[in-house]
């Protein structure tokens, strides 16, 4: 029986890896200096909650296979260290991920957007499909327990982070799964604090697409023109497929694609799904799916957890929650909703949560980006401000930033909240957006609002 030891267990990523490996029958271990919901409550329910936060080297035995490290711990992590001492192989979860994987054929979905949506959807065409296949994927979808499945299957399903691999390794996440195909969505700098330059930056998908082997394939995103730049200028034997968005229309506030067979109805919408749908079939038709079996299983697709999530509704309003953070995110949801439903006055909040969104030197990059949306507001947590160790922005440098003159700030998250319930959203929609979630803002009463 296989035994490992998790460094950093909580994560969104590696509490999943670490359920999937129980799964298997492993034996499984762990340590964080803090785990939060959910991931606190699953692993406890499979009986691998840490007895204690913190780090203690006298969990690192001699016993163990291998030891998996998560970008959560430091260098001078004392269990890393111990693990190094005795000679103990350390994975990190990208390397550990790939040597689960190293026979099956590998399709990594990378992009700085749209890459979870892509890949949900294809988990959720080949299961609608009943094809056997493995996975790993950033956020929770319908119908599956787990973010990551480890099997026997013939396919691997990847969302390929570019963010960096591990303490130990500096490089992106998705350079160690050796994919077979790749799929890039689109290129818009993120991550300021570990590619503080865009140019290096781009450099990382322009390497992963040089990375793709004579026998596979390469889809990208040709309406990103960064993206079809980098793949136009590569010199690969590999076959390359462009894609851009799947021809639909807009009737009543609901999206429907046209096909070959006529109007189908979907439950996402937006020009930037769009665009994730078909790069989503084009790896369908690659796996060996025919078109009429995509259509078929997209139209239930009700798309991943807090991505344009609808979370109430009413006669002729709705509130939405999404992931967006980084300002091609923000941009491309705020458009996207506004698109929807142009006859509904749009209130969009963004909680700017990350490094690189709370950095004044980034900020200029939101330039334009929330212009679609009737009213703008913006969040800001001092706490986590100050613990990422930046300078708290006033509503002046905001509005220059996001080039909004109207635009409302607010630091308080009570304050917020009575705010969005004070509102009148007859005929309006209200879009949360953050990587965050608001200083764990109750939601319940301004869902009533929709009611």
């Amino acid at each position: 029986m296989k035994k490992y030891h998790f460094i950093a267990i909580g994560g969104a990523v590696m509490h999943n890896l670490a359920l999937a490996l129980v799964s298997k029958s492993y034996q499984v271990s762990g340590s964080d200096d803090e785990i939060y919901e959910p991931s606190r409550t699953r692993l406890e329910k499979a009986g691998i909650l840490p007895a204690k936060y913190g780090w203690f080297p006298e969990k690192i035995t001699s016993d163990l296979d291998g030891i998996i490290l998560g970008m959560h711990a430091r260098i001078d992590n004392p269990e890393l260290i111990k693990a190094q001492e005795s000679g103990i192989p350390v994975f990190s979860f990208p390397e550990f991920i790939y040597n689960q994987s190293i026979d099956k054929m590998r399709v990594v979905i990378a992009g700085s957007h749209g890459k979870t949506s892509i890949t949900s959807i294809i988990l959720h065409v080949l299961k609608d499909q009943k094809v056997d296949f493995d996975y790993l994927v950033g956020a929770q979808i319908e119908g599956f327990d787990l973010m990551v499945r480890l099997s026997d299957a013939p396919v691997v399903i990847i969302e390929g982070d570019e963010y960096l691999t591990s303490p130990l390794d500096r490089t992106p996440k998705f350079f160690h799964y050796k994919h077979d195909i790749a799929l890039v969505s689109g290129i818009a700098w993120d991550h300021f604090n570990v590619f503080p330059d865009f140019e290096e930056y781009k450099a990382q998908f322009s390497e992963l697409m040089s990375r793709t082997p004579d026998s596979g394939q390469l889809i990208y995103c040709e309406a990103d023109p960064l993206v079809k730049e980098a793949a136009e200028q590569v010199k690969i034997k590999a076959i390359k497929t462009p894609y851009k968005a799947h021809p639909a229309q807009i009737k009543n506030g609901k999206t429907f694609l046209e096909t070959p067979s006529g109007l189908i109805q979907i439950k996402i919408f937006g020009d930037h799904n769009l665009q994730n749908l078909q790069g989503a079939m084009n790896i369908c038709r690659s796996l060996g799916l025919s078109d009429e079996q995509f259509y078929a299983s997209i139209q239930n697709f009700k798309g991943a957890a807090k991505r344009q999530e609808l979370l109430a509704k009413g006669e002729n309003s709705s509130l939405f929650r999404d992931f967006a953070h980084a300002p091609s995110k923000l941009q491309a949801t705020v458009n996207a909703v506004k698109a929807q439903f142009p006859e509904r006055k749009l209130v969009a909040v963004q909680e700017l949560h990350t490094y690189s969104s709370l950095n004044k030197a980034f900020l200029p990059n939101y330039a334009g980006s929330m212009k679609s949306a009737d009213v703008a507001v913006i969040y800001l947590n001092p706490h986590t401000v100050a613990l990422k160790k930046l300078e708290l922005m006033d509503e002046d440098t905001l509005r220059t930033g996001f080039e909004r003159s109207d635009l409302k700030l607010f630091t308080d998250s009570a304050e917020l909240k009575e705010y969005l319930l004070a509102q009148d959203y007859s005929n309006s929609n209200l879009l949360l957006m953050s990587s965050g979630n608001y200083d764990n803002i109750d939601l319940e009463g301004i869902k009533a609002k929709f009611n």
